[in-house]
């Protein structure tokens, strides 16, 4: 299972973005893995298109390469702000890194260095 950052998802639907190419090299690896992102994750993400008037456009897209949302649960908050504090990372982030420590044998896919940094010092493996 593959934990998707808004970076990656961004990167990918939009075209000038310099991490364009390599979100749909990332995705095209890991075609045959199950897709899986945070709601907050999504909703950041979903920023950009509902600002353009795209968001049919990005729904389709999102279906097509079959992403599944995690809800976060009451318990949640505990360990978001655990990870807050631990690692420094933006509430976004940690709502990434607590989705992947939900799904066993999942990686973290992200552009951004100091999530992958943290996650892997959490043990937590990243899509390269």
């Amino acid at each position: 299972m593959i934990v998707l950052d808004a970076s990656v998802l961004i990167a990918h639907f939009q075209a000038t973005d310099p991490h364009h190419a390599r979100a749909a090299q990332l995705l095209a690896k890991y075609q045959h893995h199950e897709f899986i992102t945070s709601t907050v994750t999504l909703a950041e993400f979903l920023v950009g298109p509902t600002r353009t008037g795209q968001t049919e456009t990005a729904r389709r897209a999102l279906e097509t390469l079959d992403i599944r949302a995690h809800g976060l649960d009451a318990e949640a908050s505990w360990r978001l702000a655990e990870l807050r504090a631990q690692t420094g990372l933006k509430l976004p982030d940690c709502c990434v890194v607590y989705t992947a420590e939900r799904q066993p044998d999942s990686l973290i896919a992200s552009f951004d260095a100091r999530l992958i940094t943290q996650s892997r010092r959490l043990q937590i493996p990243t899509a390269d």
